[in-house]
């Protein structure tokens, strides 16, 4: 079923998303992973990104299989990237790039409008959208990858909230880099 916005998350196992000074370098991404997150995102009708996630990855990625020293799973990932609707939740952002919509707000009767007429679901990305998305209810499916590294401080993948919510577990599975998935469905998502 279409219309479910999920969160594709890395994250240490003392629970940081990023370690100070946004340092994402300790994420453990080889080839299977790489290719597993292509398969799963390959389906999605949109990303969804804060600023500066959406900057990152709009640096990288338009030319990333390019490179001879890509792997199959970059290349990959690089034309999925290109091709897939993108929606940027900034304030400050006057130019986002192809196939990309800049949105000065979030919204949560519009973004269930948009994941309601995307074609596959959405995937949320970023720290801060993350934040935002999760106290007004709007995840409902969490993929959450437990890489095995003790981080000590950071960004925390669950900043303090008022909101709740029920989790159901509905799959799990460990790579060969140590790496764990759990994902999570809201119990009540659409």
């Amino acid at each position: 079923m279409s219309g479910k916005i999920v969160q594709f998350i890395s994250v240490s196992l003392d629970g940081y998303i990023e370690g100070t000074g946004h340092d994402i370098g300790w994420h453990r991404v080889d080839e299977e992973l790489h290719l597993h997150f292509n398969e799963e995102l390959a389906g999605m009708g949109g990303f969804l990104s804060g600023r500066r996630t959406h900057q990152l990855m709009a640096d990288y990625w338009p030319t990333a299989d390019s490179d001879p020293a890509s792997t199959p799973a970059t290349r990959e990932f690089a034309g999925i990237w290109r091709s897939m609707p993108k929606t940027v939740y900034s304030t400050t952002l006057e130019h986002a790039g192809p196939d990309t919509t800049i949105v000065r707000r979030v919204d949560a009767g519009e973004v269930r409008a948009l994941a309601a007429a995307a074609d596959g679901d959405l995937t949320v990305g970023g720290a801060v959208l993350g934040a935002a998305f999760r106290e007004l209810d709007l995840i409902d499916v969490y993929h959450v990858y437990v890489h095995p590294v003790l981080v000590g401080r950071g960004t925390r993948l669950f900043p303090p909230t008022d909101t709740t919510a029920e989790l159901r577990l509905e799959r799990t599975r460990t790579f060969g880099n140590g790496v764990v998935l759990l994902r999570y469905d809201r119990v009540g998502a659409l």
